[in-house]
C-alpha cells in the first residue's frame, strides 16, 4: 500500500460508478481544509484496504472513510463524517441525523444497489491539482 498521511481521511468508493464519482467530486468541491484523499475500491490501494481487513474484495457498493491509526467507516456513518469534517451547515444536518443507523444504512444499500441509475452523464476529469488527492 502507498505511504499513508495519518493526518488524512482517505474516501475509498467504487471507481466505475459515476454517481460515486459525483460525490466524490462534491467532496473535492467542499474540502477547504484538505482533508481528504481518494482511491477507488478497485484500484491496487482499495484492494489492499480491503484483502487487509478480510473485506470481500469484489463488491463495490459500500463507501470506506479510514483515518489511519484509528477508525474506519462504512456506508452512512461514513457519509455522517465526511459532512462533520466538512463542517459548516453539513456538520449541522449530520448531527442532527434522526434516523438510527439500522434505517440510514437501509436508505443507503437501497441508494447503493440503484447508484448505476442516478449517475450523471457527464464525465469528470480532475485538474492537475485535484490529480493529487488520488491515490490510483
Amino acid at each position: 500500500m502507498t505511504e499513508t498521511d495519518d493526518c488524512k481521511y482517505y474516501v475509498l468508493y467504487d471507481g466505475d460508478c459515476g454517481f460515486c464519482n459525483y460525490w466524490v467530486q462534491w467532496i473535492l468541491k467542499h474540502d477547504y481544509k484538505d482533508k481528504f484523499l481518494f482511491a477507488p475500491l478497485q484500484g491496487n490501494f482499495g484492494q489492499k484496504f480491503l484483502w487487509e481487513r478480510e473485506l470481500r474484495r469484489d463488491e463495490f457498493n459500500t463507501i470506506y472513510l479510514w483515518k489511519p491509526g484509528s477508525f474506519y467507516l462504512t456506508k452512512s456513518e461514513a457519509i455522517a463524517q465526511i459532512a462533520k469534517i466538512i463542517g459548516g451547515q453539513y456538520a449541522l444536518m449530520a448531527h442532527l441525523n434522526i434516523f438510527p443507523r439500522f434505517l440510514s444504512d437501509k436508505i443507503y444499500d437501497k441508494i447503493s444497489e440503484n447508484r448505476t441509475k442516478l449517475a450523471p452523464k457527464k464525465c469528470f476529469v480532475p485538474t492537475e491539482e485535484e490529480r493529487k488527492k488520488f491515490l490510483d
